[in-house]
């Protein structure tokens, strides 16, 4: 005979949603507030329905229930049962004891050590039929078919759960060289899908991408995608998502390596960054590299607008268009030595990362056109200068040929080269 296990695991749930703290073995828990509506008139129903068949066997058989946990977050496993007296309680991963409850206390003597110090039940609910195992730090190998059995004087009953795991895609690192660039993601599970794209878009046929994964020995995996560069390397900008097995989670990367920029110094210079597609709430960070360690030299939060700003006076970023998801950065008066380098600009979203990086080379200020008048007009008067101190010279020296000893001193007080 078949019952639905979704009542039942509505019903556990029920009974485990209350304003006051629950005790699972020595652990005291408070409840997280629950939008479930009351339903105590399906609990009615369903104990009516167990009442029955009961009555007409003594064994109920049940269909499986599916259950999803978040590794490393506990999860519970519903098992609800009619409350006769005294119950028997055994938990088991196919044939693997998991818990096992009997003379009104826990019995951990045969409990797997896989298990050991992560099981409880919720004893003040025993005797309202509540046999639901709270299964602590779940781990990939948690994974598979448990089974509820309890007895009680009116009978026997199993419910079988299956449980499923999954561990969140936390983020997404996205890495580029100039040939090739690499999506990864780290403890993950299980296997998510990975898909490629660039913006200007690009056939399919040109995104032929290489994903390889690996397991931890805590079965979590990392997957790495390379895809080759198209074209020149500032051509495209690479996005990169991690669409989740269950498809519930999203996680996309994007990255822009744009041209060099050259500026002289001394003349204001702007450094675009503008986010792909519209964000609510993002985070925005500008780092500089030279030769050192990256620096952090401007933070800004969407949600405060509060902006942290290490090169105040020399750096800015227009607040306007910040809402508009433009995160250009203002170098008002760019010095040769401290500002050639690279330039990393950062938009954090929810399950989403944006980066462009620029190289900037700051060089020497060309000469204005005035300065350059002033030069050149400098220079022809040292010329003409020295053009006519040569000719004298050159003029004494002829004098002082024909005249032998003539006093020099004479000549230069006199008209050149006369004759008396």
């Amino acid at each position: 005979m078949h019952v639905d296990l979704g009542s039942l695991a509505h019903v556990t749930l029920q009974l485990l949603d209350s304003r006051r703290p629950f005790t699972c073995g020595r652990l005291t828990t408070q409840r997280r507030p629950s939008d479930m509506a009351e339903t105590h008139g399906l609990m009615i129903m369903l104990l009516i329905i167990l009442e029955k068949l009961l009555l007409t066997n003594s064994k109920v058989l049940l269909p499986d229930a599916n259950v999803t946990c978040i590794i490393p977050d506990d999860c519970i496993l519903p098992c609800s049962f009619r409350p006769t007296g005294t119950v028997v309680i055994h938990w088991y991963k196919l044939q693997i004891p998991v818990h096992s409850y009997y003379y009104n206390k826990d019995q951990f003597g045969l409990q797997n050590k896989h298990f050991s110090g992560r099981t409880c039940l919720f004893n003040s609910q025993i005797p309202h039929g509540n046999a639901s195992l709270l299964l602590r730090r779940v781990k990939v190998q948690d994974k598979g078919r448990y089974k509820c059995y309890t007895s009680t004087r009116k009978g026997n009953q199993e419910i079988f759960i299956n449980l499923e795991v999954k561990a969140l895609i936390q983020s997404v690192i996205m890495e580029m060289t100039d040939e090739m660039v690499t999506c990864s993601s780290h403890n993950i599970y299980p296997v998510p899908q990975v898909t490629w794209a660039t913006d200007p878009p690009s056939a399919q046929e040109a995104l032929q991408n290489s994903t390889i994964k690996s397991t931890d020995h805590k079965g979590l995996l990392t997957v790495e995608s390379t895809l080759r560069i198209l074209g020149n390397l500032s051509n495209y900008t690479y996005i990169c998502s991690f669409i989740a097995a269950d498809k519930t989670q999203v996680w996309t990367a994007s990255r822009k390596n744009r041209e060099g920029v050259t500026q002289e110094e001394g003349h204001a210079l702007t450094i675009p960054c503008i986010a792909p597609h519209s964000l609510q709430n993002f985070s925005l960070t500008w780092t500089f590299t030279s030769s050192a360690e990256p620096t952090v030299i401007l933070r800004y939060d969407s949600k405060t607008r509060h902006t942290f700003n290490l090169w105040e006076g020399q750096a800015e970023l227009d607040q306007d268009l910040l809402l508009l998801g433009d995160g250009s950065l203002l170098l008002h008066k760019p010095d040769i030595k401290e500002h050639s380098g690279t330039y990393t600009c950062t938009v954090s979203g929810l399950q989403s990362r944006h980066i462009v990086q620029t190289k900037v080379n700051i060089t020497v200020a060309s000469i204005s056109v005035d300065k350059q008048s002033v030069q050149r007009s400098w220079w022809s008067t040292a010329a003409s200068a020295a053009f006519f101190l040569f000719t004298i010279t050159v003029a004494l020296l002829q004098c002082i040929r024909r005249r032998g000893t003539y006093d020099i001193y004479s000549v230069m007080y006199s008209s050149l080269c006369n004759e008396r």
